[in-house]
């Protein structure tokens, strides 16, 4: 391990993260003028290489940073597949496979047990024997999350944690990391394939998370269940990352991997009912 790295590890652990993100997150909520929206908006473009082409139309500058930073798409931006499970969002496709008879997934070659993962071991049950999709969203990328199978979503469950950066260096010293930041745990329910859960992690700088199933800025902690449950196609917008991060599938036994490692974007195919 090089000295910077090393540095760099140390000093995640001693910045106050959750403090940090929360006053990031206030700041890229505030109101911006017309000419510094556009001046950040553009300047951010460039450095990530954003693709803009891609992005809804409109006329006026963004009023924040996190309305830039949470853009929706045009329609038809996004082919969504006919096979029985999707990615969940854009990004880069980190790490697929199996979930052992324990519970267990490994990530980079570190465990995580589904139960932590999800907040309670009565709902990670079913997913033993089942698989798993880790999607990681970089600062370029489209930040909504979309319903990776046709069903109900019946019970969200916001986690709360810490906030470690969900990157190489976090990923290396941080152990526990995606059980130990605050998440949102979503089920749905579908007719052929069972209960499928989308988690999605939090890091460092990460405001907040919001989904569709509870009308708040973000997701209290606790359990919700959804009365009436939600009905979603495959494809359907579930939440928005207000900066950052990573989503985490989870489907049971019965279905099949269908692609490697890599980029992804919403709505591509990752699992085929076997």
């Amino acid at each position: 391990m090089s000295v910077a790295t090393y540095a760099a590890a140390q000093l995640l652990r001693a910045i106050p993260r959750v403090r940090l993100s929360r006053a990031v997150g206030r700041l890229c909520e505030a109101p911006l003028p017309a000419t510094v929206s556009r001046a950040v908006t553009g300047i951010y473009s460039r450095v990530y290489d954003v693709d803009l082409g891609e992005v809804a139309p409109r006329t006026l500058p963004y009023d924040s940073f996190d309305e830039f930073f949470t853009r929706p798409l045009k329609d038809g931006a996004r082919d969504i597949s006919e096979d029985a499970v999707v990615s969940p969002a854009d990004g880069l496709l980190a790490s697929t496979g199996g979930v052992d008879a324990s519970g267990r997934i490994f990530v980079k070659g570190r465990p995580y047990d589904t139960s932590e993962l999800v907040g309670d071991p009565r709902d990670a049950a079913g997913f033993a024997g089942g698989s798993y999709a880790v999607v990681y969203l970089s600062p370029r990328d489209y930040h909504r999350v979309h319903s990776p199978v046709s069903g109900k979503m019946d019970f969200v469950r916001g986690i709360p944690g810490d906030l470690y950066p969900v990157n190489a260096i976090g990923e290396r010293h941080i152990p526990r990391l995606f059980v130990r930041n605050n998440r949102v745990a979503m089920f749905l329910q579908t007719p052929g394939l069972g209960r499928v859960a989308v988690v999605m992690v939090g890091a460092v700088i990460v405001g907040r998370i919001s989904v569709r199933a509870i009308p708040e800025p973000a997701v209290p902690e606790g359990d919700h269940t959804i009365d009436p449950p939600l009905e979603l196609q495959r494809g359907d917008e579930i939440g928005v990352f207000h900066l950052g991060s990573t989503a985490v599938l989870l489907v049971e036994p019965g279905i099949q991997l269908a692609r490697s490692v890599g980029p992804v974007r919403y709505g591509e195919s990752l699992l085929k009912a076997a």
